[in-house]
């Protein structure tokens, strides 16, 4: 895979078998310099002193934060995030100045804000205008910091709406009309973009330059590369021809334990390149 990427361990996949909080110390020891995170507290607006344990335990294994998502609801129970949902919409206002502050304090510049799922009684409309508003408002906290609100396609989620890589560049278009937000980009992760689809290679030929943040995993499993049939080594490959400097997100489920599942990526290249 192409040396001049930068690679990143999403520890809320990865090394589950630790606590939380040592998660981004074994990401260190197994030769990264970066990590990411899904929302990691149980509730959108945590205690002061859960955030602080949070902070010091990404400080102390001396490893960068390259993203955090914001709050998303009860994952494994299926929500996927809360951009969209009317019921929760203050929730995701009050969460972004919480995730934006950890941004402010890690130096990590990049939050992904799942859409939500379609909401029983909602009219479709209503929801996707409340994303454009809520997503306006997280792109002007983030931009205080110099941050970029990202925008996911997932799979898996039945009433999740955002599918292939347009659905997500059609509300970002919409965001930046409405509201002139210029730091919202396209989170594409390739095995999301796969399953769902969507043709991978014509996104990276045509929409690199409004790739904000890039995930994988293979496909079938979702597990690390090399244990499906997605050609990972090449969209990566042709990703960084486009001008793609930003992160990769390792975001996969091992097939074993997690520090045994970095063998397709060389521990030379595993450290943000000098």
């Amino acid at each position: 895979m192409d040396h001049s990427l930068r690679y990143d361990v999403n520890c809320s996949i990865l090394f589950t078998e630790l606590p939380l909080l040592q998660r981004p110390a074994a990401a260190r020891q197994a030769g990264f310099d970066a990590v990411e995170f899904w929302w990691p507290f149980a509730s959108a607006v945590p205690d002061d002193r859960d955030v602080d344990a949070f902070v010091s335990a990404i400080e102390d294994a001396g490893v960068a934060l390259a993203g955090l998502n914001f709050a998303a609801g009860d994952m494994p129970g299926g929500d996927r995030g809360l951009v969209s949902w009317p019921a929760r919409s203050a929730e995701f206002r009050d969460n972004v100045d919480v995730a934006v502050g950890i941004g402010e304090r890690l130096g990590c510049r990049a939050f992904n804000a799942l859409y939500g799922n379609r909401a029983d009684g909602v009219d479709p409309a209503e929801q996707d205008e409340l994303a454009v508003t809520n997503l306006a408002a997280a792109a002007e906290a983030a931009a205080r910091i110099g941050g970029t609100i990202l925008v996911e396609p997932v799979s898996g989620a039945p009433r999740y709406p955002l599918l292939t890589a347009a659905d997500a560049l059609s509300v970002i278009d919409r965001v930046r009309k409405d509201s002139g937000a210029a730091n919202v980009g396209l989170l594409a992760d390739l095995y999301h973009l796969a399953v769902n689809g969507d043709d991978v290679d014509t996104v990276i030929a045509d929409s690199a330059d409004r790739i904000a943040h890039v995930q994988i995993a293979d496909s079938p499993g979702r597990n690390e590369p090399g244990t499906g049939s997605l050609p990972l080594q090449q969209q990566l490959n042709d990703l960084a021809a486009a001008g793609y400097a930003g992160w990769v997100g390792l975001e996969y489920k091992p097939t074993g334990a997690s520090a045994d599942s970095f063998g397709w990526l060389p521990r030379a290249r595993r450290g943000t390149p000098a």
